[in-house]
């Protein structure tokens, strides 16, 4: 089986070396780089199983490269390593298309549990569609799983590709109440409820880009103190 290669986008350079060697140490096939410059030239001429990136470089923030990628449709999972910590900064970066993030300074051991987590948990390489068909159809809507392409009432839509997965989850649940703890394990492929405020902000975007008045939803409703409920009919 050929290891999981990685690209380590850190500027530090005691924590890249140190990173990088225990990175190594799991058995992971580690390139570190230190700046956007250096990352975009190792995308070009390599390819990654995942990218951990800073989020402070020296020639820009990280959020910049996680919109580029996502731009061009890269599918490669991205975690993004911060001192931002604050709810407004992890929404910022997971809007940009960021797949999880860590907080410096962190526990070793808890960043590579995340790792294995979301290089497990991630579907985009070996997609599952939902009654085989990666289109999937709700109320004049359509989302296809594979190409992450989408049509609101017959309009073309922008999704990132968390958004895609957050429909897909509620696509295989439907009609099934879902904790937002349970919403953040599954999609996000993080534990805990300091974050459960990540969870609201995708549900604005899904309802205002599907449901013809997001202050009165149809599709995705609220179930008050525990979760979200999705019907494709209402």
């Amino acid at each position: 089986m050929p290891e999981t290669k990685l690209l380590l986008v850190e500027d530090e350079e005691h924590l890249a070396f140190t990173l990088g060697f225990n990175l190594q140490a799991e058995g992971y096939d580690t390139v570190t780089v230190g700046s956007l410059r250096e990352a975009r030239q190792a995308l070009e001429n390599q390819s990654f199983h995942l990218i951990i990136l800073d989020v402070m470089l020296p020639d820009g923030e990280g959020y910049t490269l996680c919109q580029e990628l996502r731009g061009q449709q890269k599918r490669l999972p991205i975690l993004l390593l911060t001192a931002k910590g604050t709810p407004e900064d992890i929404v910022k970066g997971l809007e940009a298309g960021a797949d999880d993030y860590v907080t410096k300074p962190f526990i070793l051991k808890e960043l590579l549990a995340r790792l294995k987590a979301l290089l497990r948990r991630h579907t985009w390489q070996t997609p599952t569609p939902v009654d085989s068909d990666t289109l999937y159809r709700f109320a004049g809507h359509e989302i296809n799983f594979e190409t992450y392409e989408a049509k609101a009432n017959g309009e073309s839509i922008e999704l990132t590709p968390l958004e895609v997965r957050l429909l897909r989850y509620f696509a295989e649940h439907e009609d099934q109440v879902i904790s937002r703890e349970v919403l953040l394990e599954e999609v996000w492929g993080v534990s805990g409820q300091n974050h459960t405020r990540t969870v609201d902000n995708f549900m604005m975007r899904l309802r205002r880009a599907f449901e013809q008045d997001p202050t009165q939803p149809k599709h995705f409703l609220t179930v008050r103190g525990v979760g979200y409920r999705f019907l494709s009919a209402p």
